[in-house]
C-alpha cells in the first residue's frame, strides 16, 4: 500500500475524528472513513465470559446479533487469530480486533459487490482497520460506558467491578514470549487476581487469591496488588515485592487476613525464572507440550502471615517450555458428584490444546470453560489461570 491508497486515507480519517471522540461514536467514525470505498463493517466485542461476541450498538448492520465463538465462522477467526472469509450472502471478511496481542472482538467487513474477498489489499486495509478500532477500543473504554455494557450479559458485582478495574491485559506478548491469563466467574468474583510487567527483557508475574469470599476477598487482594505495584514501580526487587506485600496486608488489618500466591520473574534472554510460593498451588511445567512437573520451590506461609523467612527457587527453562499457573479454584472445582476437577485433568487439557497449536489466549479459554462445565456452570470459588510461553512461536501465534 501507498500513503494515497484509500484504506490509509480511511486509517487517517479514524485517527483524526479519534482524539475528541465519545465511546458510542466509534462505529459512526469507522463508518463515515469507510464509507469513500464503497465498504461497511460492523464491530464485534467479545463477551466477559468468552462465549459470543456482541455488535456494538450503531455498528454496521442494524440486524446484527450475537455470534457464538464455539460455533460459528467467525468464532474460528477469533479463536485463531485469523482472517477467515464468508461467502454470504453477502460475502464478508472476518477480521480479528485486537489491542497488541489482546483479543477484543471482530470486524465484519462487507466490501464491495464485486470484490475479491482473496484480495491482498482488501485484506490488509481490513487489518489496518481493525488495528486502530482495538487501539481505540481500549483506550476510549475509561471515558464511557457503552464499550463495557457491550461486553456483557447481565449486570457485573461490586465486587467483580472493582477487580477487573485494577487488571492487566488478559494477553500480552514480547517476540520472545507471551502471557496470557482468565478469570471466572466474571461476573462475580472473589479474592483472585493476577498481574504481570515486563522491563529490560524481564517478566513479573503474579498471580494471588485472597482469603475469603466476596468484596472482603476483594479489598486484600486489591491491596495486595497494589503493594506490588508501588514496590516494582519503586524498583524492588523480588524479594523486596514480597516483603511489601506482607508489611502492607499485616499493617491494614489485624485480623489474620493473608493472600496466597506465587511472586516469580522470569528472564527472557536466558530463561532462569525465580519465584516464590506463599500458600499457593503450585506451577506446572509443560516442556514439549508435555506437562512435566509442578514447580514445588519457594515456599513459605501465606503473604500477610508472620514467617520466619523465605527462599527464593531458581529454575532454568527451556526454550518453548510453557509455564501454568492456577488458583486452587480451578483444581478444587467439584461436579454435582462431588468430584473434583484435579491437577491430572487439568495438565491432560493443557497438553491437548497446547498440542493443537492454538494461542494461548485460545488455550486458557477452553481451558477456563473446561471447568466451568465441570462444575454445571456454577462456581463455588474463583479460577484463574495464567499461562507463559517462552517461544518465538508461540509470541506470533499470538498476532494476526
Amino acid at each position: 500500500m501507498t500513503a494515497t491508497d484509500p484504506w490509509h486515507r480511511a486509517l487517517a480519517d479514524i485517527l483524526s475524528r479519534s482524539h475528541r471522540l465519545p465511546p458510542d461514536e466509534l462505529p459512526a467514525a469507522v463508518d463515515a472513513a469507510l464509507r469513500p470505498l464503497g465498504v461497511t463493517a460492523t464491530i464485534y466485542l467479545v463477551d466477559a465470559e468468552q462465549r459470543d461476541l456482541r455488535p456494538l450498538p450503531g455498528s454496521g448492520r442494524l440486524a446484527a446479533e450475537l455470534l457464538s465463538i464455539d460455533t460459528s465462522l467467525a468464532g474460528r477467526a477469533f479463536t485463531n487469530v485469523e482472517v477467515h472469509a464468508g461467502q454470504g450472502p453477502p460475502p464478508r471478511l472476518w477480521v480479528p480486533i485486537v489491542n497488541g496481542t489482546h483479543r477484543l472482538g471482530l470486524l465484519e467487513v462487507f466490501p464491495p459487490a464485486d470484490a475479491d474477498l482473496a484480495d491482498r489489499a482488501l485484506r490488509d486495509g481490513s487489518r489496518l482497520i481493525s488495528g486502530i478500532i482495538g487501539h481505540l477500543v481500549s483506550s476510549k473504554s475509561d471515558y464511557g460506558d457503552v464499550l463495557h455494557r457491550t461486553r456483557r450479559s447481565r449486570p457485573m458485582g461490586v465486587s467483580a467491578e472493582l477487580l477487573w478495574q485494577l487488571l492487566p491485559p488478559l494477553t500480552f506478548a514480547t517476540p520472545e514470549a507471551a502471557v496470557s491469563a482468565l478469570l471466572e466467574p466474571c461476573y462475580e468474583v472473589g479474592g483472585d487476581a493476577f498481574d504481570y510487567a515486563v522491563h529490560g527483557g524481564t517478566l513479573a508475574l503474579a498471580i494471588l487469591d485472597g482469603v475469603g469470599h466476596g468484596l472482603p476477598a476483594v479489598l486484600t487482594t486489591s491491596v495486595a496488588l497494589a503493594a506490588l505495584r508501588a514496590a516494582r514501580r519503586a524498583g524492588s526487587d523480588l524479594p523486596g515485592l514480597v516483603r511489601a506485600v506482607d508489611a502492607t496486608i499485616a499493617a491494614q488489618w489485624q485480623d489474620a487476613r493473608f493472600v496466597t500466591g506465587i511472586l516469580a520473574e522470569f528472564d527472557t534472554g536466558t530463561g532462569l525464572l525465580r519465584y516464590v510460593n506463599a500458600g499457593h498451588p503450585p506451577p506446572v511445567l509443560l516442556r514439549r507440550g508435555r506437562a512435566v512437573r509442578t514447580l514445588e520451590g519457594g515456599r513459605r506461609p501465606p503473604l500477610g502471615l508472620p514467617h520466619g523467612g523465605f527462599e527464593i527457587a531458581q529454575l532454568r527453562l527451556e526454550p518453548g517450555d510453557r509455564l501454568l499457573l492456577h488458583t486452587d479454584g480451578v483444581t478444587e472445582a467439584r461436579n454435582a458428584a462431588g468430584e473434583m476437577f484435579g491437577l491430572p485433568r487439568l495438565a491432560d487439557l493443557a497438553e491437548r490444546h497446547i498440542g493443537s497449536g492454538l494461542p494461548a489466549a485460545e488455550t486458557l479459554r477452553r481451558l477456563s470453560h473446561a471447568v466451568t462445565q465441570h462444575e454445571g456452570g456454577l462456581h463455588e470459588d474463583d479460577a484463574t489461570l495464567m499461562l507463559v510461553e517462552w517461544s518465538a512461536d508461540a509470541s506470533a501465534n499470538s498476532e494476526p
